[in-house]
């Protein structure tokens, strides 16, 4: 699964606030809900505690007065009595206000991690691919819109061919296990600052940083590595596939104009069409 991805904590957040709270608005009111409930409690807690603290306090203070009493004057036996009576009894409550605040912090504490759990599972939803842990296509239209270009970039759109069939052929589950072999070994050709996606139900993305190659041999050198990648004999669960490979459409630019993020998609679908029209004429 893909990890350490280069996005921002405020871009996160934002992406969350846009994708998640608006759109699942039930589960953004739980949350709420659950907040203002804990504060309440742990607030009514802190007073009860206060008020208890305050008691005791002034029992404390008659006491003393009692025993300086008992020094001057002298108390009877039974007076004694009362005075250690009454101190046990404010002791206890005291005590039991104590351990009710105690037990009101350890909800609180459980809560919140219930509640970042919460939050954590529901930012994994809006920005990663649950089948294989890739980016989405939400998570990279926006951090392809947004993100600071270098000079020599390539962005790679990989079409799966023949995936149809692959699920026509042996159901559906073996076409998640091949899904999520082939984001592995995508995966595996991206090095330090690519960023990986699946962009759709049988198309993976790569955006690559080119590390000093020119640009011609850049492109020709990436196509080739993924292609060797994405093909041969996949050891699933269930069976091992053959696969002939993906059809790998691959774009670059360098310089400081950095083109629209929707012209880049636009030239690599073209790209990747015309690789899948040779690999179709090499075939027939």
């Amino acid at each position: 699964m893909q990890r350490n991805l280069p996005i921002s904590d405020s871009k996160t957040k934002d992406l969350y606030r846009k994708h998640v709270a608006d759109e699942q608005d039930i589960d953004t009111w739980d949350l709420r809900h659950s907040l203002e409930s804990m504060v309440i409690e742990l607030s009514q807690s802190v007073q009860d505690t206060r008020s208890e603290t305050r008691n005791f306090k002034s029992t404390m203070d008659t006491c003393m007065d009692d025993l300086a009493k008992v020094e001057r004057e002298g108390l009877s036996m039974e007076e004694v009595m009362d005075l250690v009576r009454t101190l046990v009894n404010q002791t206890k409550q005291i005590r039991g206000s104590t351990l009710s605040f105690s037990s009101a912090l350890n909800d609180a504490e459980k809560e919140i991690s219930r509640l970042r759990s919460q939050l954590e599972q529901s930012q994994q939803a809006a920005l990663y691919d649950a089948l294989t842990g890739l980016c989405n296509r939400r998570y990279f239209d926006e951090e392809l819109a947004a993100h600071d270009m270098r000079p020599h970039m390539c962005l790679i759109l990989v079409d799966l061919d023949n995936f149809k069939t692959i699920n026509d052929t042996h159901g559906h589950d073996v076409g998640d296990d091949f899904l999520q072999e082939i984001a592995e070994r995508l995966q595996s050709t991206a090095r330090s600052g690519d960023l990986t996606a699946r962009y759709g139900g049988d198309e993976f993305i790569l955006v690559a940083v080119n590390h000093g190659e020119k640009i011609d041999n850049a492109e020709d050198a990436i196509a080739a590595r993924i292609l060797n990648a994405m093909s041969g004999t996949f050891a699933l669960p269930t069976l091992d596939l053959h696969y002939d490979g993906p059809s790998v459409g691959v774009i670059s630019w360098q310089g400081n104009e950095v083109p629209d993020a929707d012209e880049l998609l636009a030239s690599a679908d073209k790209a990747m069409y015309m690789v899948k029209q040779k690999r179709r004429k090499k075939h027939d």
